[in-house]
């Protein structure tokens, strides 16, 4: 059996990592050229941005350390959740506004390796900044590319954690064109992360649901053959990466 999550294990043989749904379920292309180019044209006054809350029970969270770095930041802007009703993370437009306002965007781990919030910031084009191996670059994998440093930038947790790093200051080495490159990967990876409205079907491109479909086509068919030909039955791209 193959199992499409929103968040795989990497030493699973038979799940698979499939991308969180957004907010954004277009109808038709159009809808995604025309929010690609918005994109691409919007201007960004941050240089980088986090929206979450902290985690003080966690002693091995780095969460604190970003939030602090955030606040005393005059290119960083905050988003500080709350476990209330009125939290503004609770409200889709001010997340996005502010994702929208950002060159990167800070995707520590959340309750697990994962968050939501990296397909949102993605959607919004900006560039997701990742602090640890397992939030996206060993599960999916159908719908990234392998190769991280395209469409993302990688601090360690421990740079942050031991005081070792000032992310304001890694993210302002990274030039202009490259950041330029850079966001635009993040802004075609958009039809492949976002799922369409299932009342309509998009014409040209294929959305998260196609190529997952299509992966697992491929894969069923790969060890049905290996099968076949007496050979190994073993299959696990996320397990390899």
């Amino acid at each position: 059996m193959s199992m499409l999550v929103v968040e795989s294990s990497p030493w699973s043989e038979n799940d698979f990592g499939i991308p969180y749904p957004t907010y954004f379920h277009p109808a038709k292309d159009a809808d995604v050229f025309s929010w690609q180019d918005r994109m691409r044209k919007l201007e960004r006054k941050w240089l980088f941005s986090f929206a979450g809350g902290p985690r003080p029970g966690d002693s091995k969270s780095i969460r604190g350390h970003i939030i602090d770095q955030c606040k005393k930041s005059e290119l960083g802007k905050l988003l500080e959740c709350q476990l209330s009703e009125q939290s503004e993370c609770h409200s889709p437009s001010r997340v996005m506004q502010m994702f929208q306002s950002s060159l990167f965007c800070l995707q520590p781990q959340g309750d697990s390796f994962t968050r939501r919030s990296a397909f949102d910031s993605m959607l919004a084009g900006c560039i997701p900044v990742f602090f640890h191996p397992a939030s996206a670059y060993v599960q999916y994998t159908w719908h990234l590319p392998k190769e991280y440093e395209k469409y993302s930038v990688f601090i360690p947790e421990d740079d942050i954690r031991g005081g070792n790093v000032s992310i304001e200051e890694r993210l302002s080495q990274i030039s202009a064109e490259e950041v330029k490159m850079t966001r635009e990967e993040v802004i075609s990876l958009i039809p492949r992360l976002i799922y369409a409205d299932p009342r309509s079907k998009l014409e040209t491109l294929r959305d998260a649901f196609d190529v997952a479909v299509e992966a697992v086509i491929d894969r069923v068919t790969r060890l049905r053959r290996d099968i076949m030909e007496g050979g190994s039955v073993e299959d696990s791209e996320e397990k390899n990466s």
